[in-house]
């Protein structure tokens, strides 16, 4: 599709799959997708699908944060998801998708890492926090960020001795979280401000920006693309009701497959 074709089309106030400026694609979710994983879930924004996956290990605590454990958060773009996307190490767009993700969680506090800790100093939880996406229509960002809350709410802890984990034995113990803040991406096309870009609006949007909110509170912003501060606050501030977004509310347009029978 022709990409003056698509600006032309926003210049008159309309979307190539008939959204209005403001509105979001139908979001399914689905936890515990794996019986291996300690969490999991596949979210679906349109046609955009991902996989997600929480394994917990035991390791040492950082030195600087001894009374803390941990999250490491790596995405793998593949060919499976786009023909852009190409085999190897972790490109650019992989790097930032994960670090959105780990941002959103560590700035609005969203898991108490101090509730990893075994032994202050010597040994903590350490979540490792793998998103596979399978098809990329766009937005991934908010796909794997939405993806990754919804794995971490259905995290089940491992059997631990002497210290260390037992993989495939599952507690009854839940991984808390404290927040369950969402990502949500904006792009500028022209002079227009559209929320959950498909894959051809990224291609022409001028500008992106993703937030993390919770509670009618921004925790975390990333930008891309050069642009003005009038621009930026008019992303920022932009008129749609990003407080009102939250997964909590059920105020998206979410729907919940049943899950798996619980891990035991």
């Amino acid at each position: 599709m022709d990409n003056d074709y698509i600006i032309s089309l926003v210049e008159q106030g309309k979307r190539i799959d008939g959204r209005k400026f403001d509105e979001i694609r139908e979001i399914v979710l689905e936890p515990n997708i794996s019986k291996n994983a300690e969490g999991s879930a596949r979210c679906k924004i349109g046609d955009t699908e991902v996989l997600v996956g929480v394994k917990m290990d035991i390791g040492e605590p950082y030195p600087d944060s001894p009374d803390e454990g941990s999250i490491v958060v790596t995405t793998e773009l593949s060919p499976i998801a786009s023909p852009e996307f190409e085999l190897g190490p972790p490109g650019v767009q992989a790097i930032e998708i994960a670090r959105i993700v780990d941002r959103g969680i560590r700035e609005s506090k969203a898991i108490d890492f101090k509730k990893l800790v075994i032994t202050s100093g010597e040994k903590c939880w350490i979540l490792f926090i793998d998103i596979y996406p399978i098809n990329d229509s766009g937005n991934l960002i908010d796909a794997s960020a939405l993806g990754t809350l919804v794995a971490l709410k259905n995290t089940r802890y491992v059997k631990e001795e002497n210290n260390k984990a037992v993989f495939g034995e599952f507690t009854n113990k839940k991984l808390e979280l404290e927040k369950t803040p969402i990502t949500i991406t904006f792009v500028k096309i022209g002079n227009n401000i559209l929320l959950d870009p498909n894959s051809k609006e990224e291609e022409v949007a001028e500008a992106r920006l993703s937030a993390a909110v919770y509670n009618g509170r921004i925790y975390a912003l990333q930008k891309v693309v050069k642009m003005g501060k009038e621009d930026f606050e008019r992303l920022r501030y932009n008129p749609i009701e990003i407080a009102k977004l939250e997964y909590d509310e059920g105020v998206l347009p979410i729907t919940i497959k049943r899950p798996l029978p619980s891990k035991k």
